[in-house]
């Protein structure tokens, strides 16, 4: 797995103290975080600062957003080999009683044809329901 600091240089990011700060902890989160779970996690930074590092980041294309289902914006690493594609985008689960959100990577979000000059520059694929232990 690659280090926050190479992540950041291979999108053309200053991997400043900051910045590799908020990269290390998406690198850690089992799931896309939003920014008070990032405030929560990185209490020598501000909301400002964390804002901003993830501001550069998005602007470059080492991440991306979701919204999760409850209209709560989260971020996570983009995984393409260049910058973030519509192949890096994936199918997201929403769980309606805990109130998490998982990834599924391994499942691409389905190629949908635009008619005419349509053109994607995002794609937010969610599923809501239960999780297995919340349906137990």
């Amino acid at each position: 797995m690659p280090t926050p600091d190479e992540i950041l240089s291979h999108a053309g990011i200053k991997p400043t103290s900051n910045r590799i700060l908020v990269m290390r902890e998406l690198l850690a989160g089992e799931s896309p975080m939003s920014l008070g779970d990032l405030e929560l996690k990185i209490d020598t930074m501000d909301k400002s600062s964390i804002l901003r590092a993830l501001s550069v980041m998005l602007e470059n294309h080492a991440i991306h957003t979701i919204e999760d289902g409850r209209g709560i914006v989260k971020y996570e690493i983009c995984h393409s080999e260049d910058k973030c594609t519509d192949d890096d985008m994936h199918v997201h689960f929403y769980c309606e009683k805990c109130r998490k959100t998982y990834c599924f990577d391994n499942i691409p979000v389905p190629p949908i044809n635009l008619p005419g000059n349509f053109t994607t520059t995002s794609v937010n694929y969610m599923l809501k329901g239960l999780c297995p232990s919340c349906a137990k």
